[in-house]
């Protein structure tokens, strides 16, 4: 099994309003997405080139949360979703509202939410059946008398 590797070309093409962020640092945001979804043998995506869409999902999210696309490269400070704004004196109120796990983290752009939602089948419960149980422990045995 490989890891994915991250292919800053493909994510521009597929991502374009992030062609102003440098290679390097989409790099390390591609790094800081694999805490996020384990990129070795070990993830739960176990087909690479679907993980790396994933991860370029996450990469995408990361990058929007960091000001990538901002005009001055910096974050806006705001968190969660713009629940009412206002034109004078300019106001913005946010809301993460009652999200349960990690969601609202994830929801926060249409990255993130895309990722969440791509994920679903991986965030559910797998099923380990037990070992049978041998109800009749002496039914092999040989008794004496």
């Amino acid at each position: 099994m490989a890891v994915a590797v991250f292919d800053y070309a493909a994510w521009v093409a597929r991502y374009p309003e992030f062609g102003a962020v440098s290679e390097q640092r989409a790099a390390l945001f591609f790094a800081e997405a694999g805490l996020y979804l384990d990129n070795t043998d070990a993830s739960p995506v176990q087909d690479v080139a679907m993980r790396l869409v994933l991860l370029n999902m996450v990469t995408a999210h990361i990058a929007a949360l960091s000001g990538a696309l901002n005009a001055d490269g910096k974050p806006s400070g705001l968190v969660g979703r713009v629940s009412s704004a206002s034109e004078g004196s300019v106001s913005v109120t946010t809301e993460l509202g009652h999200v349960p796990g990690s969601a609202a983290w994830y929801q926060q752009t249409s990255y993130g939410l895309g990722f969440w939602q791509a994920t679903k089948r991986f965030r559910s419960a797998v099923y380990v059946p037990a070992q049978p149980y041998n109800f009749e422990p002496w039914s092999g045995a040989t008794w004496r008398r």
